[in-house]
């Protein structure tokens, strides 16, 4: 097998947590460590030789059974053992602790209510719903949160939860969005992540129309930015 362990170890067998994934008809696991993991499906840059704990693709990591070349080829197309443990943990099913999914949803939680205390308001009073209200809400209403999802897709499912609790209003923008053909492709994905698929234009350009909370808008233009490397145009309208 491939791979070549290029740093320290962050955690021990007895302390990693499976991941697994099913791959034409097989099943393979990786022991990881918790939090690298956890980093690492929610898109950060993070060492993946660090949350392994062995470097090795089980078929049953509890039997110490490992996963063969050949099977390992067949299933991801290489024998890469940090390529293939970066994509069990990516696609594939993490095995958190009740204790630690707990954790992660508390801070997902807070992270939510405080983008909500910051961007909308209370309609009576023009004023914003501090953060303990919004979690108070959050509670009453049984407000579920994915640790693994981006803030940014919970606001509204959050903010329709919490409505008949407490009156909340969330100023949005229309944003008109205009890439050039040659970054087309890289921002697509950034278009369709905020709602809307995007409108493929003559000349192999994009347009799109997104309307979002207005707290989101830095956050739209930092990431088209970035894929066009500042070569987009992005122009808020009314109407």
């Amino acid at each position: 097998m491939q791979g070549e362990d290029t740093g320290d170890k962050m955690v021990t067998v007895d302390k990693a947590i499976i991941a697994r994934i099913e791959k034409k008809g097989k099943h393979f696991e990786v022991l990881v460590d918790p939090e690298l993991a956890y980093d690492l499906r929610s898109g950060k840059q993070i060492s993946v030789s660090g949350m392994l704990a062995v470097n090795e693709i089980f078929k049953d990591s509890k039997k110490g059974l490992k996963a063969g070349e050949g099977e390992l080829r067949e299933a991801f197309g290489n024998i890469d053992i940090f390529q293939i443990a970066e994509k069990i943990v990516k696609e594939g099913d993490i095995q958190l602790t009740t204790e630690f999914r707990k954790k992660k949803e508390l801070e997902k939680k807070k992270q939510i209510a405080a983008f909500i205390s910051k961007n909308a308001m209370d309609p009576r009073t023009k004023l914003p719903h501090p953060i303990e209200r919004v979690l108070s809400a959050m509670d009453q209403a049984g407000v579920h949160v994915d640790p693994f999802h981006p803030v940014d897709k919970q606001i509204q499912p959050v903010i329709d939860a919490i409505k008949g609790i407490i009156p909340i209003s969330m100023e949005k923008v229309k944003l008109h969005i205009h890439v050039p053909a040659k970054y087309s492709n890289q921002a697509y994905g950034v278009v369709k992540s905020f709602g809307t698929e995007g409108k493929w234009l003559d000349d192999g350009s994009l347009y799109a129309i997104i309307i979002i909370p207005a707290g989101l808008k830095d956050d739209v233009f930092s990431r088209l930015n970035k894929v066009t490397n500042g070569e987009v145009s992005i122009q808020q309208k009314d109407g």
